[in-house]
């Protein structure tokens, strides 16, 4: 099944590389052009299905289950008008669902729902049924009170289709400013509850959920709502997008706030590159696919706004712009996610007293240079197992987030003072014992006494490659008093090593252990 072709010549491209249906399979395509349908259907039982619009019942089912247990639970007073609303929404399923999201958090009484139906009936009486379902999505849309509208028109700097990770783009709402409020993790919780909000009125789509169910971990936004929402984002000048085909529409370079590059722009990257040059007022520079020559040879003519706070550079293929990003003194939010070439840091990098979220998990760095000490607002870093820290890590006090550290290629004075973060919550360390060191038995040492100080105040922890010296060596420390670890991962050899330490873990909820190899009974029993 290939679901969503948008153009005959995709559908050529891909119809050359399935076998020759000849035994008697199925190849279904799904799209929304009705000549790409035809296409599709060459073979001798080849057909096509116009999906039909929902029958009223099961337009009813699907009305009642969002807002009610059942339809038996609807009152008989809404019956009417609830039938009402659903001849209006002409059986279209995004409808459907758009108009009990706005209703499902409305009160259930009878006016309530005849007004929403007034305002259903003045937008969509004369428009065709894709106009209606557009219509229906603005009256959505309106609905939403200021500050859930500027969140889900952020949204539009995303490319379709694009998997969005909820804890990054509360991230982003905060570093954007989206978010009232002073006190940090105030902030993620509020933007926490608009994502919900967001959801529960059926704008965003849930894909990934957390373990315990009560959280969304990754979400995605519907192809029709997310039209509707960039034709709104453009319209108020809230994101400026480039798709391939040109800048937006309303677009100019003074005006631009929150640059969004989708597509492929390497014919176009001197002239784009100038083009942000000339915009003072760029806030953000959201950056996907292959757009290598714009961040390797136009990276100095771009990145010198005085007000940019998020730069999300994603998929780019060449060498890393980080060498640039010294001037940017506003910069709360930083993320580079490039798995190709080695880059460098500016050595005064402690110009960049605002940044908050560093994340260069994916940069094939050597060493961050030792100005890095001195942001003191950091909350969250993120690098590459082989980057080597300096030494006066214990000066980040703020640091709640850090992963990935190779504890094998760190000094001991470096082990020392990470164990002075009394703020980190977040740790990921990998650790095999196996480099051979001058002062092997004192690094060993550093680091178990480290991970144990550290262990009484994680919510998370992640350990790989733990050889036989390193495996749960620490977790003596958190007896008597449980330790707050919520998420545990760990490498061993030898399950049996874990030790009956970890049943003293009552507050973890996920646990991932790689054993490397025999998981034997006693280890078996101890996590019983």
């Amino acid at each position: 099944m290939i679901d969503d072709i948008w153009s005959v010549s995709a559908w050529e491209l891909v119809r050359s590389a399935l076998p020759v249906n000849d035994n008697g399979s199925r190849i279904i395509t799904t799209t929304r052009i009705e000549a790409v349908a035809k296409s599709c259907c060459t073979g001798i039982a080849a057909q096509m299905y116009q999906a039909k619009p929902l029958s009223h019942e099961d337009s009813q089912r699907l009305f009642f289950k969002r807002l009610f247990l059942s339809g038996d639970d609807c009152h008989p007073d809404l019956r009417k008008v609830s039938d009402d609303i659903l001849k209006k929404c002409c059986g279209l399923p995004l409808a459907i669902i758009s108009i009990a999201g706005l209703l499902a958090n409305r009160s259930k009484a009878v006016e309530v729902w005849v007004n929403v139906l007034r305002s259903i009936a003045a937008a969509v009486d004369k428009d065709s049924p894709i106009d209606k379902m557009k219509r229906i999505l603005l009256l959505s849309y309106v609905d939403l009170p200021h500050h859930l509208k500027s969140c889900l028109l952020y949204l539009s700097v995303f490319p379709e289709d694009y998997p969005i990770d909820c804890r990054q783009l509360i991230l982003l709402w905060v570093a954007e400013g989206l978010i009232p409020g002073q006190d940090r993790e105030s902030m993620e919780q509020l933007g926490r509850s608009y994502l919900n909000e967001l959801i529960n009125r059926s704008l965003v789509q849930p894909t990934k959920v957390g373990g315990h169910g009560a959280t969304v971990k990754q979400c995605r936004v519907h192809d029709v709502i997310l039209e509707f929402i960039v034709s709104k984002a453009v319209e108020d000048n809230f994101v400026t997008i480039w798709n391939g085909n040109g800048f937006s529409k309303n677009y100019s370079s003074n005006k631009i706030r929150r640059l969004s590059i989708q597509k492929d722009i390497s014919s176009q990257a001197e002239e784009i590159a100038k083009t942000i040059k000339n915009g003072a007022q760029i806030r953000s520079i959201n950056i996907f696919g292959s757009n290598s020559v714009l961040v390797n040879k136009h990276a100095t003519e771009f990145l010198n706004s005085q007000l940019l706070r998020v730069l999300y550079i994603e998929g780019v293929v060449g060498a890393s712009p980080l060498g640039h990003v010294k001037s940017l003194g506003q910069l709360k939010y930083l993320r580079i996610h490039n798995y190709a070439l080695v880059g460098k840091f500016p050595q005064d990098i402690e110009k960049l007293q605002h940044l908050e979220t560093l994340d260069v998990r994916r940069q094939c760095l050597q060493k961050l240079p030792a100005s890095i000490i001195q942001l003191q607002k950091l909350v969250r870093l993120h690098i590459h197992h082989s980057v080597r820290l300096p030494d006066g890590i214990r000066n980040l006090q703020t640091l709640e987030e850090l992963s990935t550290i190779n504890l094998d290629i760190q000094s001991v004075e470096f082990i020392q003072g990470l164990g002075d973060l009394t703020n980190l919550r977040v740790l990921g360390i990998y650790w095999s014992c196996s480099r051979k060191l001058r002062d092997m038995e004192g690094h060993k040492k550093a680091c178990i006494s480290t991970v144990s100080r550290l262990f009484r105040h994680l919510r998370e922890l992640c350990m790989r490659g733990s050889g036989p010296d390193a495996t749960c060596s620490f977790m003596a420390s958190c007896v008597p008093t449980p330790p707050p670890l919520q998420m545990l991962l760990l490498d061993t050899h030898n399950l049996n090593r874990v030790g009956p330490q970890i049943s003293s873990l009552v507050n973890l909820s996920r646990l991932y252990i790689h054993v490397h190899g025999e998981a034997g009974k006693e280890g078996i029993n101890i996590l019983a």
